[in-house]
């Protein structure tokens, strides 16, 4: 599917997050910039591209973006304040690391704290409807997965180089016969 370039002007970021529903690991929010005029055909919401294709959009992403900011939420600042804050306040720490101030964000989802002095605009599934949304999309995915790719040196036996920390089988039995460790999201059920 064609994604269509801009909700409003070519200053607009989009924004969207990636590791909600896991288990282990922080919180991963981006914003992204693109330039007037960008096209990548292969550019897609990150859930529906293989982690080879999303490593390459990154570069491409990363060449020809205006400007790109992330936001990395912890473990422990997402029991205090739950999930869906830890998300919103990710995406505020993705925007307010931007090079460039965006005129408008086009965030993925239906919620949004709104941003100082920026308006904003929530489109369910805009990962798969606007490139900005897209490209923050992947962005926010490939910094996480690279993220608990480090993890998992230390703590192998979770297969996080693998899950990334979602709730698979495996995942799962290695929490029963191993227990938590401090990247675990204590809130969640984990077993």
């Amino acid at each position: 599917m064609k994604l269509k370039p801009f909700l409003t002007s070519f200053t607009e970021a989009g924004c969207d997050e990636a590791g909600r529903g896991c288990l282990a690991g922080p919180v991963v929010a981006a914003a992204v910039i693109l330039p007037k005029g960008y096209k990548n055909l292969k550019l897609d919401d990150s859930k529906k591209i293989s982690e080879k294709n999303r490593n390459e959009l990154r570069i491409d992403i990363e060449k020809n973006a205006i400007a790109i900011g992330i936001g990395i939420v912890e473990e422990r600042k997402i029991e205090k304040i739950n999930i869906l804050q830890a998300s919103l306040f990710a995406m505020h720490l993705a925007i307010k690391n931007l090079a460039v101030k965006p005129s408008h964000l086009a965030i993925d989802g239906n919620k949004f704290n709104p941003y100082p002095k920026i308006d904003h605009t929530c489109i369910i599934k805009g990962d798969g409807k606007y490139m900005n949304i897209a490209a923050a999309s992947i962005i926010a995915k490939t910094k996480r997965d690279e993220i608990m790719k480090k993890l998992s040196i230390s703590f192998p036996e979770y297969l996080w180089n693998q899950n990334k920390g979602y709730p698979t089988k495996k995942h799962k039995n290695a929490i029963y016969e191993f227990g938590i460790t401090k990247h675990h999201r204590k809130s969640f059920k984990l077993t």
